[in-house]
C-alpha cells in the first residue's frame, strides 16, 4: 500500500508523522540539559540562560528555518539534502560540493545518533540498579535494531506512532508540575537571558555546543518530507514543540531547586535531570518508553541514510551497491551494505565512549555542517525562484551567522571525542567526490557518432546469414542521450569485436530525471522490425530495474504489433515460442597507454578499487545475468598515427 494518502493532512498522517519524523530531536530532552551543565555548579544564569538558549534555537533554527522555510524547497513532495541539490544542479553544477558534504555529515551523525539515544535512555536504569551493565544492553538492541531492517519499515507509522505520542504527552506531564512549582523558569522565554548568559557566564561561547544538541534532529524533519508531507509535520511540530518545551522549562525549573550543587552531588548514578526530576515511583516505566522512543529515533535515522544512499546513487555521487525493497511503501529501501556499516559503527561508537557524557562531545559537531550546505542550496533555490534578493541575503545572513557561531562552539568538541565524526564524514567526502570526479573524467573521453549512418550496415548485418546469429534480440544500454547518436564502443562491439548478427537490435538508455518519482518511457523506431531505441525516463528515487522496464515495453509493443518477438527459428517460430534477448553491457577500463595527470590518475586509481567493490552494471540495473554478456574496452583510445615507432633494417 502507497503511503501518498498519507501526506496530506489527517490525524493519522499526524500520528504517523509523530512516529517518523520526531524521534531524534524529540529525545533530545534525555541529555541536552545534561550536556550543557556536566560538572558544572548549577545557577540561576546557567539554568536560565542555557533553558533561554534552547527556546530560541528551537523557535529560529528548527521552527522557522526548517519548518515554516525549507518545508517549502519540496521536490514534488520529496524533501532532503540531495532533493534540495536536484531541483538546482541544473543551474549550478558546482552545488554538488554543499550536497555532498551535506550529505556526508549527515550519514556520520546517523552514526552516533542511535548509541546516543539508546545509552541515554538505558542509563536511567542506574538509579533503580547503580551496579547494571549499560554497555550490552545498548549493544543488543543496536544490533537487533539493524537485523530487523531487512524486513522492512512499513510498521514503523503504524506502530510507532502511538508510541510517540505517548512519549511526548509523557515527557509534557512529568515536565509542567516543575513550571508550576517554579514559574520563574518562564523568564527564560526573553531574549535578555540569552544576552546575559553570553555575556556574563564564564565560557558561556562553547556551551552553544551543547545548546546544538536540541536541533540536531532537524534535517530529519526536512528528509522525511516525502514520506509525510508538508502539512502533516508542520500541524503535528506545533504539538512537539509544546511537549520539548514543557519538558525542557520543566528540568531547568527542578535544577533551579538545586542551585549551588552539581549533578554528581545530586545523584552519582545518574546525573540527568530527565530522570531525576521524576517521581521515584515512575521511573521504571519512563525508563521503558524513553527506550522505545530511541529506538524509534534510531530506526527514522537508519532508514534515512539508505534514502539517502539510495539517491546519490542515483545522482552518480555514491558507487552502485545492492538495494532491497522489502516493501511496496513508496521511497522503502534496504541496503544490506550500509546497514550492516552503520550497525558496526554504532557498536564501535559505544564500545569506544561507553557513557552518553561522552557520546555528548561527539554529537552536533558534523550536523552544524549539513545545516551550512542545506542553507547555502536554500539560498540558490530561492534564487531560482526569483524571490527577493533582498530577502534572500537577510536570510542567507541570519542562518550562515547563526549556524557559523554553532560551527565555531562546536569546534570545542574536536578533541572531545567530534574527530571522531569529523573524520567519517571527511571518508564519505573522499568517497562521493572522488567517484563524481573519476565519472566526468571518463565521460570526457566518451565519443558518440551519428547512429544514422550506421542504419544500413545494421540492417545487412541482420540479413547476413553467412555470420552465425549471435541472439534473436541483441540489448545495448547506452549512455548516448540524443536519439540519433551511439556510443563508438557499441558500434566497435557490434561490427568489429567478433560481429554481432540479431534479428532485432535494441539500444536502451536510461535518464535519470532531477523529479523523485517520474517513471516513463519513449520508444524511436530506428529501422521498422530492426532497430529500436528505448529512452527510460526515471526519478532519482526510483529503482532503475530495467530488466522489468523492458519486458514490459516490449510486450506494449508487441500487443500493438510494432514488432515482432517470436523466435526467427523454424522449430520453434511454428509453435509462437518468444525469441530470446541478450544483454551487452560494456565496461571502459583504464589502459595505460595513455596519460592522465597524475591527480587524474591518482582519482582512477582509487574509482577502480571502489568499482571493483560496488555492484556490477548488470546488477546495478535490474538485468538478468543469465543472458548479459559484459565486455570491457579500452576508455581511451590512441591513435595509431601519434605512436612514435621506427622500422629499422
Amino acid at each position: 500500500m502507497s503511503n501518498s494518502h498519507f501526506t496530506k493532512l489527517s490525524a493519522a498522517g499526524v500520528l504517523i508523522t509523530l512516529g517518523i519524523v520526531f524521534g531524534d530531536i524529540g529525545t533530545s530532552p534525555l541529555y541536552v540539559l545534561s550536556a550543557i551543565i556536566n560538572t558544572q555548579t548549577i545557577s540561576p544564569n546557567l539554568i536560565l540562560g542555557g533553558i533561554s538558549c534552547i527556546f530560541w534555537t528551537l523557535t529560529f533554527q528548527t521552527t522557522l528555518k526548517y519548518v515554516v522555510l525549507t518545508l517549502r524547497a519540496d521536490n514534488r513532495g520529496e524533501g532532503g539534502i540531495f532533493s534540495l541539490y536536484a531541483l538546482v544542479r541544473r543551474h549550478a553544477k558546482y552545488l554538488v560540493i554543499p550536497a555532498i558534504i551535506g550529505g556526508s555529515s549527515l550519514l556520520a551523525d546517523g552514526i552516533i545518533t542511535p548509541p546516543i539515544s539508546v545509552t541515554s535512555a538505558i542509563e536511567g536504569l542506574k538509579l533503580i540498579d547503580p551496579n547494571i551493565y549499560v554497555v550490552p544492553i545498548v549493544i543488543t538492541i543496536i544490533i537487533a535494531l539493524f537485523i530487523f531492517q531487512r524486513f522492512g519499515t512499513q510498521v514503523v507509522g503504524n506502530s510507532f506512532g502511538p508510541v510517540m505520542m505517548l512519549w511526548f504527552l509523557m515527557i509534557a506531564v512529568v515536565g509542567l508540575p516543575w513550571i508550576i512549582r517554579e514559574p520563574g523558569v518562564l523568564k527564560a522565554i526573553s531574549p535578555f537571558y540569552v544576552y546575559d548568559f553570553l555575556a556574563h557566564y564564564p565560557n558561556a561561547f562553547w556551551l552553544l555546543g551543547s545548546v546544538f544538541l536540541c536541533t540536531t534532529g532537524a534535517e530529519a524533519l526536512y528528509s522525511d518530507l516525502g514520506h509525510c508531507g508538508r502539512p502533516n509535520i508542520q500541524i503535528s511540530w506545533i504539538f512537539v514543540k509544546i511537549t520539548l518545551l514543557l519538558n525542557y522549562f520543566g528540568q531547568g525549573a527542578w535544577l533551579l531547586t538545586h542551585s549551588g550543587h552539581t549533578l554528581a552531588q545530586i545523584n552519582v548514578n545518574n546525573p540527568s535531570p530527565f530522570y531525576l526530576m521524576m517521581p521515584e515511583w515512575f521511573r521504571l516505566p519512563g525508563i521503558i518508553i524513553a527506550t522505545l522512543a530511541t529506538i524509534i529515533a534510531s530506526q527514522a535515522l537508519i532508514t534515512g541514510s539508505y534514502t539517502l544512499i539510495s539517491e546519490a546513487i542515483r545522482l552518480n555521487i555514491w558507487p552502485k551497491v545492492k538495494m532491497m525493497y522489502p516493501s511496496n511503501q513508496r521511497g522503502q529501501v534496504y541496503i544490506p551494505s550500509i546497514n550492516w556499516l552503520l550497525c558496526a559503527g554504532c557498536i564501535g561508537i559505544v564500545l569506544l565512549f561507553k557513557e552518553s557524557s561522552h557520546m555528548e562531545g561527539a554529537y552536533g559537531l558534523a550536523i552544524t555542517l549539513t545545516m551550512l550546505s542545506t542553507t547555502i542550496l536554500l539560498s540558490f533555490y530561492l534564487r531560482f525562484k526569483r524571490i527577493n534578493f533582498v530577502l534572500i541575503a537577510m536570510t542567507l545572513l541570519i542562518y550562515l551567522t547563526i549556524e557559523i557561531v554553532f560551527l565555531i562552539a562546536n569546534l570545542e568538541k574536536l578533541e572531545h571525542g567530534g574527530w571522531v565524526t569529523v573524520a567519517i564524514s571527511s571518508f564519505l567526502i573522499c568517497i562521493m567526490l572522488i567517484w563524481f570526479r573519476a565519472r566526468k573524467i571518463k565521460n570526457r573521453f566518451t565519443e558518440f557518432v551519428k547512429l544514422d549512418q550506421y542504419l544500413p550496415m545494421l540492417k545487412e548485418l541482420s540479413e547476413d546469414h553467412s555470420i552465425p546469429k549471435y541472439s534473436t534480440n541483441l540489448v545495448y544500454l547506452t549512455s548516448a542521450d540524443f536519439p540519433n547518436e551511439i556510443e563508438t564502443k557499441i558500434i566497435y562491439s557490434i561490427f568489429n569485436k567478433s560481429p554481432k548478427r540479431a534479428d532485432i537490435y535494441w539500444f536502451v538508455h536510461v535518464d535519470v530525471l532531477d523529479d523523485p518519482h517520474t517513471q516513463e518511457y519513449k520508444v524511436k523506431v530506428l529501422v521498422p522490425e530492426k532497430v529500436f531505441k528505448i529512452e527510460f525516463r526515471l526519478g532519482f528515487r526510483v529503482a532503475p530495474r530495467v530488466n522489468l522496464y523492458f519486458r514490459k515495453v516490449v510486450e506494449d509493443l508487441s500487443l500493438k504489433r510494432e514488432v515482432d518477438v517470436i523466435s526467427r527459428y523454424d522449430s520453434l517460430k511454428k509453435h509462437h515460442v518468444v525469441g530470446d534477448f541478450r544483454f551487452i553491457v560494456i565496461e571502459r577500463i583504464l589502459n595505460y597507454d595513455y596519460k592522465l595527470s597524475t591527480f587524474e590518475e591518482f582519482l582512477m586509481s582509487v574509482y577502480s578499487v571502489l568499482k571493483s567493490l560496488s555492484l556490477s552494471e548488470e546488477k546495478a540495473f535490474g538485468l538478468d545475468t543469465s543472458s548479459v554478456t559484459t565486455e570491457t574496452v579500452p576508455m581511451i583510445t590512441v591513435p595509431v598515427s601519434q605512436v612514435d615507432l621506427k622500422r629499422v633494417n
